[in-house]
């Protein structure tokens, strides 16, 4: 038992900020250690949360560290750049702006800041939501669509008045969001709130991640609507260039 931990904590200390992320065979290779245990070890930790497997198969550190320690250094990258464009934007307008990121069908705030004079919104970091009832979600399903079926395959509950619980008309809302670029949650999630959401690109032009501001309906569905999307759209594309994307447009 102690050797596995041994070899756990091994394999936990090769990320790094220079190496985020890393294969299989590269982590054997790090630690001299044969790659078929490796593998198991590796596959453990991703069932448990403490890794998680990219679109490129490789590794990083998980969700469950940023339970722990609300440090995980990839969510942390974005944590840092996005912090003073997300304090601009609910000095704007008063309000709840969240960052998340996709986590086995929901969706996982890795950050949060909230206006004083903004009404609560019962959302922390480390919360999870359903990925297909939310404005952040909805946006990571449609720039992503091989996160559609696994987030399908939970079950499209009805858990507010508007909540989209019908495959095709999730699929419908999914194309309409990729074509104009951000996502509207109205009463889709939380009785009375309405969100809007923008993606956030890495440097690869893969979308990571998706800014959302949030409110009462009566104050985000109202007169100043269309300047809060722009905001939020431009807002996403600022974090988006911190953190080394280039658009090509």
């Amino acid at each position: 038992m102690i050797a596995s931990v041994q070899k756990i904590s091994k394999i936990l200390n090769c990320f790094t900020n220079d190496e985020p992320a890393l294969g299989n065979l590269e982590i054997a290779e790090k630690l001299c250690m044969n790659a078929s245990t490796i593998h198991h070890l590796v596959r453990t930790l991703c069932q448990e949360g403490i890794l998680i497997q990219d679109s490129r198969k490789k590794y990083r550190l998980g969700w469950k560290l940023l339970e722990w320690s609300n440090h995980v250094m990839y969510q942390q990258d974005i944590y840092n750049e996005a912090t003073p464009f997300c304090d601009s934007l609910i000095r704007k307008f008063n309000s709840t702006v969240h960052i998340g990121m996709f986590d086995s069908g929901e969706v996982r705030f890795v950050l949060k800041v909230q206006s004083k004079e903004s009404l609560p919104v019962p959302t922390y970091v480390g919360a999870t939501k359903p990925a297909y009832c939310t404005s952040t979600g909805k946006v990571l399903l449609a720039f992503n669509p091989s996160l559609i079926k696994p987030t399908i395959a939970k079950g499209l509950l009805k858990i507010a008045p508007n909540t989209i619980t019908d495959v095709d008309n999730l699929k419908k809302e999914l194309s309409k969001i990729k074509k104009q670029g951000y996502a509207i949650s109205n009463n889709e999630n939380e009785l009375g709130l309405y969100g809007i959401a923008a993606p956030i690109y890495s440097y690869t032009g893969q979308t990571i991640a998706a800014l959302n501001m949030v409110g009462p309906v009566s104050y985000m569905n109202g007169s100043n609507r269309e300047e809060m999307i722009k905001s939020v759209v431009s807002t996403a594309e600022k974090i988006s260039k911190d953190l080394g994307y280039i658009s090509l447009s």
